[in-house]
């Protein structure tokens, strides 16, 4: 049985209602399974007035795409304190991400899982969130380096390429987190934090690794007088 009817909600309210019943339903069912009867169900309204206030079930779920994607990017933004040293933010932002997809595990799975595989646009809707923490993430990385060095000493080919992987590191561990029983946020963050800045740091300091041997396509060490 859904939820009681209640009378005289203002709209934005209501429909900010049958947004956490959508996402609920589809982060849990899939996007394909979830039915529009359900999430009226849930959310305690008729299907006319899902119909009425959102459209469709295609606006809805992009809907929630957006509004998941907008509350992941501010949360990831708001735990990077900017006077921080440069381990301190990057660890900031990752406590926030994990934080945050283990609050929401639904939105996360709409974001991560569903908007994903379902082709456009819901697709371009997660590429654009993800390019948006990726930006960050590179930014995060390249002020590093500034502070490492009196000037950027990576290149910014190099530094895109970390962020990418970081980035794509975070969305792996906090699926598997999700779905790991007694994995808390904070232990995410570090073992990637762990992972992550070991390497970044080694970079930091001019220890760039190289094959045994090397090879021509091995990547320089980078010096501190770059």
């Amino acid at each position: 049985m859904g939820a009681v009817k209640s009378k005289r909600m203002p709209r934005a309210v209501r429909e900010q209602q049958m947004m956490d019943a959508a996402v609920r339903t589809f982060g849990q069912r899939g996007y394909q399974a979830a039915s529009m009867d359900e999430i009226a169900d849930l959310a305690g309204v008729s299907k006319p007035l899902v119909y009425l206030y959102l459209n469709s079930k295609e606006d809805l779920f992009t809907a929630c795409i957006r509004r998941e994607a907008r509350a992941l990017i501010e949360a990831v933004r708001g735990g990077v304190r900017p006077d921080d040293p440069a381990d301190r933010r990057l660890w900031g932002g990752l406590r926030a991400f994990f934080t945050h997809t283990a609050q929401n595990p639904d939105g996360w799975a709409v974001l991560h899982r569903q908007a994903r595989t379902h082709g456009e646009p819901f697709a371009a809707e997660a590429a654009a969130m993800r390019e948006e923490i990726v930006a960050l993430v590179t930014q995060l990385i390249a002020v590093a380096a500034r502070e490492a060095h009196r000037d950027p000493s990576l290149p910014d080919r190099e530094v895109a390429g970390l962020a990418e992987a970081l980035v794509g590191a975070a969305e792996s561990l906090a699926a598997w987190a999700n779905a790991t029983p007694g994995v808390s946020a904070k232990e995410a963050a570090a073992t990637l934090m762990n992972f992550a800045w070991a390497g970044l740091g080694g970079l930091m300091e001019g220890r760039a690794w190289s094959p045994a041997g090397g090879s021509a396509q091995a990547p320089a060490p980078v010096s501190a007088s770059v």
